[in-house]
């Protein structure tokens, strides 16, 4: 229980919170549905804005609400495995600013494509979930850490995330223009969301000497090794004598073990910061401790 619960809190505030409202919006989805019979996607889903069905409010919270299970489970486990170095990278204010910036932009261009398609005929067509959103998060994974890793299934071999992120963003546009299976998913919604994300990085470049900067060394492998060594610091912290049988009185209180307990500290303190400011904020002495071998 120990463990579960410091895996969840090192998770980064705006990404745990995200798949925390992304849930409940589902739940209240489905509870509303079975027992009132109340489809919330009519208030909450993106709807064309010639039709009379569309709010102001729908292009934020179309990205909140899911058809089924699966499409939640799948969006919410790409913000999971890929928001939370941007989130840490970047810091939370100016990630949530672009997360809801892909999503919105997502819609926008879904509304583009509506009015291409209907102009001013009405229609009831609507769009749901958070995939915008997250080909936003893709794409700033993809510029970040173009050299990181990814094994994408059935594809046997790592692929670069930066081809990764080419090879998605052709098969949408192929996708999306010919719509050859007619799989009613919103293909330009999601290059929608790319293009707004890349936009927003662009701005960024251009208005914040600061921003863009990349730890050369990163890659998602050793970010997942670093988490997990600090949930096991944690969880020892709470019961430091799980897993050691005694035989005989031992003393802690040694030179080395001082000197161990300094360093971790220090790389929380590190790692904590980066969560805080981003990666960015680190001096130089920062940097070569938190990467030590």
């Amino acid at each position: 229980m120990q463990n579960r619960t410091s895996f969840w809190s090192n998770i980064p505030a705006v990404t745990k919170n995200l798949l925390i409202i992304n849930l409940i919006f589902w739940l209240a989805d489905l509870v509303m549905k079975t027992r009132f019979q109340i489809d919330l996607t009519n208030w909450l889903g993106l709807y064309y804005i010639g039709s009379g069905a569309f709010h102001w409010w729908q292009p934020v919270t179309y990205m909140f609400m899911h058809a089924n299970f699966s499409h939640l489970f799948f969006n919410m486990f790409a913000v999971f495995m890929f928001a939370a170095p941007l989130e840490q990278q970047w810091g939370s204010k100016r990630f949530l600013t672009y997360y809801l910036v892909s999503g919105i932009g997502a819609g926008i261009v879904q509304e583009l494509v509506w009015w291409m398609m209907y102009g001013q005929t009405a229609s009831l067509a609507v769009t749901i979930g958070a995939s915008g959103a997250v080909f936003g998060i893709l794409f700033a994974f993809g510029w970040l850490f173009p050299d990181t890793k990814l094994f994408i299934f059935p594809i046997p071999i790592p692929i670069r995330a930066r081809i990764f992120v080419i090879i998605y963003a052709f098969i949408e546009l192929f996708a999306g223009l010919g719509n050859f299976s007619g799989d009613n998913v919103a293909h330009f919604a999601h290059l929608g969301g790319l293009l707004f994300g890349w936009l927003l990085i662009l701005i960024w470049k251009r208005t914040d000497k600061s921003f863009g900067a990349t730890p050369s060394n990163f890659n998602l492998k050793e970010w997942w090794a670093r988490l997990k060594n600090k949930m096991s610091r944690k969880q020892k912290e709470n019961n430091p004598y799980e897993g050691y049988h005694y035989q005989e009185p031992v003393s802690n209180n040694t030179d080395t073990d001082k000197e161990d307990d300094a360093n971790r500290q220090e790389i929380d303190r590190i790692l904590d910061k980066i969560r805080q400011s981003g990666y960015d904020s680190l001096t130089d002495e920062e940097k070569a401790k938190l990467f030590k071998k």
